[in-house]
């Protein structure tokens, strides 16, 4: 059945060019999305670049999930997923355990999918496996740097190594100040260098940086030609503001090499930081599917890329449709799902319950409550049935199972289906909601 009209075809003509009145292009494009225009002015928002780098460190993420057994074939499918949703970098997995077969068929697998992917080793702590990421075909590595100085023995394999069986770990050449971190750091970078392949630098620990610090270790590192210092907060201690000045003194200490970072979730502040860095002047944003990471975890790349895209119009290359299916993937990799809200491919991202005035909202507009089209990222807007719900949202869910009932079978389906879920303090499934429409449908 048709449901009561409730608006003249005249007044939700006035309702639109309400609602168009309050657009702008760009932050309004049809079937896509509907911002803020605030967002795109410069003086609210400050200056943003025309595109961003995403790269996504998903599969050495994983590695630090308890619980995560994946199959090396299982974590190539992935890969090769991945790199098809657009993602213009890729951190892999880690060297260890791995043989040079296999860190070749992994670059194999991103450049048969995409070979302007750049792969990215990570974890490298001598010349050694800097000389098998260059044999294998890597673009770049991670030669990590500690964030204190003496303090960073903490971070050290070796030393646990050592003291477990009895020896003795200290010695000459054991770094006691941050000039001795630092030092260590000059010969790998350079070596790599020398192979042809870019230095990424992770600069770990930041929120403990102090200027003084920031100034000596920009200065050694990219003295020794360092491709990228990537900003590290591994606590997820930084707050966006603090992000941001980072990133413009590490520009301004350094303003030909790329920086980059990598934020953690802790206060739900991930993608807000990654906005504050890259507004800042930061190249490169490191993140993951999901957010998953030890901790609080990463900023998410579906909200991450969305948040650049829709809100500040910054193109990252993101192959949006692919999100959430690529999301679920990742679920399926790792046995750990995301909250029915996670932002952007959360299973209810885009449903506002069942209460007509939100359900009957998208006959006049579709981007009213949701601000991005659920299709746009592969995902879809859904409308359940509630205590809430009315004869509207009613009429919709009966139409969707193939019933047709007049309105005043319907009022009595909307009675008993309260009925049911106040006794037995529940929602109503399709196959309930069927059966009362069929009863009603009998008396009538």
């Amino acid at each position: 059945m048709e449901k009561p009209a409730v608006f003249t075809d005249e007044e939700i003509s006035r309702f639109r060019a309400e609602i168009a009145a309050r657009r702008a292009p760009g932050a309004y494009e049809p079937g896509r999305w509907s911002v803020s225009p605030l967002t795109r002015r410069p003086d609210t928002s400050g200056p943003m670049p025309t595109s961003v780098v995403l790269r996504d460190a998903t599969l050495r993420s994983v590695e630090t999930l308890p619980g995560v057994v994946a199959s090396a074939e299982a974590k190539a499918a992935y890969l090769r997923r991945l790199v098809g949703t657009g993602v213009r970098e890729v951190v892999t997995a880690g060297i260890a355990g791995r043989d040079d077969a296999a860190l070749r068929a992994e670059v194999e697998t991103v450049k048969d999918e995409n070979p302007d992917c750049r792969t990215v080793l990570p974890l490298l702590r001598t010349t050694q496996d800097i000389d098998r990421a260059a044999d294998a075909g890597y673009d770049a590595v991670q030669i990590w740097v500690q964030g204190f100085g003496e303090a960073s023995l903490i971070y050290n394999p070796a030393v646990y190594q050592r003291s477990w069986q009895g020896e003795e770990w200290r010695g000459a050449d054991t770094p006691r100040s941050r000039a001795d971190v630092l030092a260590r750091a000059v010969p790998l970078i350079r070596h790599a260098r020398s192979r042809g392949l870019d230095a990424v630098v992770p600069m770990l620990m930041v929120s403990y940086l102090t200027d003084a610090v920031l100034e000596e270790s920009v200065a050694v590192l990219a003295g020794a030609d360092a491709s990228e210092l990537t900003l590290f907060d591994g606590p997820g201690a930084m707050s966006p503001e603090a992000y941001g000045h980072l990133v413009g003194r590490t520009r301004e200490l350094a303003p030909g090499v790329r920086v980059g970072l990598h934020p953690h979730n802790t206060f739900g502040l991930a993608v807000a930081c990654a906005v504050a860095a890259v507004r800042a002047g930061a190249d490169v944003v490191e993140l993951s599917v999901n957010g998953y990471c030890g901790g609080p975890g990463n900023a998410d790349l579906a909200a991450t890329a969305m948040a650049f895209e829709a809100l500040y119009g910054v193109r990252t290359g993101i192959r949006s449709e692919g999100l959430t299916d690529l999301a679920r993937a990742g679920e399926t990799l790792t046995g750990y799902h995301v909250a029915w809200n996670h932002p952007v491919t959360g299973t209810n991202a885009f449903s506002w319950g069942g209460m007509d005035l939100i359900t009957q909202e998208t006959a006049v507009d579709p981007l009213l409550h949701n601000c991005l089209e659920p299709a746009l990222v592969g995902n879809e807007r859904r409308t359940p049935f509630t205590g809430d719900s009315g004869p509207y949202t009613l009429t919709d869910k009966l139409a969707a199972l193939g019933v047709d009932l007049e309105p005043a079978q319907v009022d009595t389906v909307l009675r008993a289906a309260r009925e049911v879920m106040t006794r037995e303090e529940r929602l109503l499934t399709d196959a309930d909601l069927a059966a009362l429409a069929q009863k009603a449908a009998e008396q009538a």
